[in-house]
This record gives C-alpha cells, sequence and structure tokens, in this order.
C-alpha cells in the first residue's frame, strides 16, 4: 500500500509530515527516498534494507527504481 498523498500529489508519511521524493539530482537522496521509490510504505525495517542498499550500491540503488 502506497502513502496517501496530498491534494497536490506529495507522498504524506504516516506521521502526516509532507515529503517529496528526491532522486539525487536535488540533493542527495536518504533511505527514505530509496524506499518511497521502490513503491513501498516506509517502515522501520525498510529504512534498514535502503540504508545496507545505499551502503552496498550508491547511487544504482535508486537509479533501477527511476524511469
Amino acid at each position: 500500500m502506497r502513502e496517501p498523498m496530498t491534494e497536490d500529489g506529495v507522498p504524506e508519511s504516516a506521521s502526516g509530515v509532507r515529503r517529496k521524493l528526491y532522486s539525487g539530482g536535488e540533493r542527495p537522496f536518504d533511505p527514505e527516498d530509496l524506499v518511497m521509490a521502490s513503491g513501498r510504505d516506509v517502515t522501520p525495517g525498510r529504512l534498514e534494507w535502503a540504508r545496507q542498499e545505499i551502503e552496498q550500491k550508491g547511487a544504482a540503488a535508486l537509479e533501477r527504481y527511476l524511469p
């Protein structure tokens, strides 16, 4: 299940904070960006998975999910 979206199409996290997805072009991406790009809900376990992916694969971890 995807995160709820605000009226302007920005994902809203479980805490209710609006969050944009960053792909690394505007600023370095973080684990939450990777989880969101993969189409999954942000959870502590998935954030840990994302941290490991970024550590092992670098930018390629996110690039596989981008068009």
